[in-house]
């Protein structure tokens, strides 16, 4: 990129403090919701993130995934979530049924790229 004329130590350190600024909102945030700092407090939450970016649209694989489609996917599983919890579902059996979605998802997308 530095023949095309592009920064590119600048960049990549635009993109390492946009990212540090965007985790940290995030870790307030979820302390302001939960009440406590608590290193753990975040543990499985991966699951939750792959699965909303599978169910949007994105590929294992790379390649492909957007936005708007990232987002319907959240809404989606944020509605699973809530609908799970208020029928009682114990946590265990919510995180089976999310990867049970991963893999229904992304075998599904295989079918339709055969």
């Amino acid at each position: 990129m530095r023949l095309a004329g592009i920064s590119v130590p600048r960049h990549v350190l635009l993109t390492y403090a946009i990212s540090g600024l965007l985790a940290g909102l995030a870790g307030v945030i979820l302390a302001s919701r939960v009440g406590i700092a608590q290193p753990s407090v975040g543990v499985a939450f991966e699951l939750n993130a792959i699965a909303a970016c599978v169910i949007g649209g994105a590929r294992l694989s790379g390649g492909r995934g957007s936005v708007p489609g990232t987002l319907g996917g959240v809404v989606l599983l944020a509605l699973i979530d809530n609908l799970l919890t208020l029928y009682e579902v114990q946590s265990y059996w919510q995180q089976v049924l999310k990867g049970l979605i991963i893999v229904a998802v992304v075998l599904a997308r295989r079918r339709e790229d055969a």
